[in-house]
């Protein structure tokens, strides 16, 4: 009876193990002593998730179990499938999934949910592109995926700035927009735009701001400003020529501009410090009409303290545009107060994935 048994088991773990596994069965048989092989087997049937947030430069992927432990972290170029198109980011998000699961010995087979918040998937018709897209190329490379969740890039730096409980994000990037979430999981969104008819306060309004500046400076039409210094030195735009030339033909990144901005305001260019206040202004109210909607939606219509977070390139570190935004919201919406975000916005994703599997 016992041969019998230590054969079933023995059956088991070759199984397991001939699988395409192997990198974590051989990690397992050296960690493990004969007698717990066993069961280190059987941990390999355990099921994952996979969060992933992708954007414009950057896509960082995070393989985690059902407890939300990460176990693995992968990180690739660009996935804006807005930009790259579909087959192009399917082709990304795909790869950088799949090494992702191999670091930790595994494939798409043990995973449960994947959900991505991804730059330009705020709307449901560019969510469902986006899945039917790298589903479609899965199963090309042979594989399948169970249980995929698009989100907007927003969404998953919301979940993951408070961990999954309430709060309020300010995002201030190449774009702007706020989101918030009730204590009884509604999200509530003011802002995002786009930069033709919306992204106040963004680096992309700052930016453009920046050079109009420079603009008016090289025809006469204003006082000398700092910022057209700094454009010359640090983007090598000295002439109307070079300006027109970067901006209309080679797809000048403006939001590049708005760090070029704060520093001219830091050193107290006037028509820098103008631009800031402006868009401080603007992000302020994005606060302000969310936090009115929010407050407006809730049983108890009582006021009551909000945390928000700040999330972006131009408000993550200490400024003086971030001091001045910080001053206005606190001034003028005193139940609100500022915090550090818990987790990077991929995790964010790890949570809506195992909210989506029943796991959280």
């Amino acid at each position: 009876m016992i041969a019998t048994e230590v054969l079933k088991r023995k059956r088991f773990i070759e199984t397991i193990f001939s699988t395409e596994n192997s990198l974590l069965a051989t990690r397992t048989l050296i960690a493990f002593p004969s007698k717990y092989r066993y069961y280190a087997a059987c941990s390999m049937t355990k099921k994952f998730v996979i969060g992933i947030d992708g954007g414009g430069t950057k896509t960082t992927v995070v393989l985690a179990d059902l407890q939300g432990n990460v176990l693995a972290e992968e990180t690739a170029g660009a996935s804006n499938f807005l930009i790259i198109g579909v087959e192009k980011a399917a082709e990304v998000l795909y790869a950088a999934a799949d090494a992702c699961c191999r670091k930790a010995g595994l494939s798409f087979d043990h995973v449960e949910a994947l959900a991505a918040g991804l730059t330009g998937a705020g709307r449901a018709s560019d969510q469902q592109r986006m899945r039917d897209g790298l589903e479609h190329y899965a199963k090309a490379q042979g594989s399948s995926l169970n249980n995929v969740i698009i989100e907007s890039d927003a969404r998953v730096a919301l979940e993951a700035a408070f961990k999954g409980a309430a709060g309020m994000i300010l995002i201030c990037g190449t774009g702007s927009i706020a989101l918030g979430k009730s204590s009884d999981g509604r999200v509530f969104r003011v802002g995002g735009w786009g930069r033709i008819i919306g992204d106040e306060g963004s680096g992309y309004t700052i930016g453009r701001e920046g050079l109009n500046a420079v603009t008016r400076q090289l025809d006469g039409r204003a006082k000398k400003t700092l910022i057209t210094e700094l454009v010359a030195k640090n983007l090598k735009l000295k002439t109307q020529e070079d300006i027109i030339a970067a901006v209309y033909r080679e797809n000048l990144d403006v939001a590049t501009v708005a760090p070029l901005v704060v520093e001219a305001a830091e050193k107290q260019d006037s028509d820098c410090e103008r631009i800031l206040n402006k868009a401080t202004f603007e992000l302020t109210e994005h606060v302000r009409a969310l936090t009115l909607a929010m407050e407006h939606a809730a049983r108890d219509r009582a006021r009551q303290k909000i945390l928000l977070a700040f999330i972006g390139s131009i408000i993550a570190s200490e400024n003086v545009f971030t001091n001045i935004l910080k001053h206005k919201i606190m001034f003028s919406l005193p139940q609100i107060t500022i915090v550090q975000p818990k987790a990077p916005p991929s995790y964010g994703a790890v949570l809506l994935a195992l909210q989506s599997s029943g796991s959280s």
